[in-house]
């Protein structure tokens, strides 16, 4: 079975898709086919003005129908595309996605921040958790953070903040804000004997990447202070030069680290371990649950 997922972020836009078949103990496998990345950068739109440019709004268009085109030459035919935080802001979102759903028959669902967090227990990673640590999971986008926690296989809290990476570079993001993230963080941490932060998005895979360490190691919160020290030094073009990194890369990990920081020293999280996981995965498990439990 080919299964596909569209996740429309703030920052970029991304096809994903995966063969799904079932192992001798009858339990399903998710072998990626292939990985598409466009940086439509909506965010930069509509976290300043409101609303997505035309010129960026034909540029999802045009993205949708290459990413048709490749879902037809792959035969898919389950799809689940959804859109978060640029598009749950801008004003004039109905009209995109109507206009998507008319030129490439592609139906893009607006999913809320609690149910953007909620998203990586879709991908069953909670099944593999051992018992008895408190785990937080941190998503960071281009508009908004989710945070979900962990306990015993259960999540037991989960929410979405409007800070994310785009918003900070455009100064949108107020003392308050960071001090509700703290407070949240700190009290649902409260009396856990130990806390494992996990982290997805593209900018924690970047710094994974860029640490060579092997996989299934964890970064130390230490390690992302140095990068963060150390990039937040360079220009723009220093850092893509150093880094070897694309500019729609490397203006947004600044933010990014500054994010997984603070949220790793709130909740008393020594290090983070990187699943490789986002968005579009727990899309992927959630269509696949909801064409099971159609059968």
């Amino acid at each position: 079975m080919k299964l596909a997922a569209i996740d429309i972020g703030s920052n970029a836009a991304r096809l994903l898709i995966t063969d799904v078949f079932l192992d001798k103990k009858k339990q399903p496998e998710f072998i990626k086919s292939n990985l598409v990345r466009v940086p439509l950068r909506l965010g930069f739109d509509v976290f300043e003005t409101g609303e997505i440019s035309e010129e960026r709004a034909n540029c999802l268009v045009e993205t949708m129908k290459a990413y048709r085109n490749l879902l037809t030459a792959y035969n898919v035919k389950h799809l689940k595309a959804c859109a978060t935080s640029a598009m749950r802001d801008a004003r004039n979102s109905k009209d995109l996605i109507d206009r998507v759903k008319k030129e490439t028959n592609i139906e893009i669902e607006i999913i809320s921040g609690d149910r953007e967090a909620s998203m990586i227990y879709e991908t069953h990673i909670a099944e593999t958790l051992e018992k008895e640590i408190l785990y937080l999971y941190i998503d960071v986008g281009g508009g908004s953070t989710e945070l979900t926690f962990f306990l015993n296989g259960k999540v037991i809290f989960k929410q979405s903040f409007n800070i994310g990476t785009i918003r900070l570079l455009k100064q949108q993001v107020k003392e308050e804000q960071w001090e509700e993230m703290k407070e949240v963080i700190k009290t649902q941490v409260k009396g856990a004997k130990t806390v494992m932060s996990i982290g997805s998005g593209g900018n924690i895979n970047k710094v994974f990447s860029l640490s060579k360490r092997k996989e299934g190691k964890p970064l130390p919160l230490d390690l992302l202070r140095d990068y963060y020290k150390e990039m937040s030094s360079l220009s723009l073009q220093e850092r893509m030069s150093l880094y070897k990194m694309r500019e729609d890369r490397a203006d947004v990990i600044v933010p990014a680290l500054l994010i997984y920081v603070n949220v790793l020293k709130w909740a008393g999280a020594d290090e983070i371990l990187i699943p490789k996981i986002g968005l579009a995965d727990g899309l992927i498990h959630a269509l696949y649950d909801e064409l099971v439990n159609a059968l």
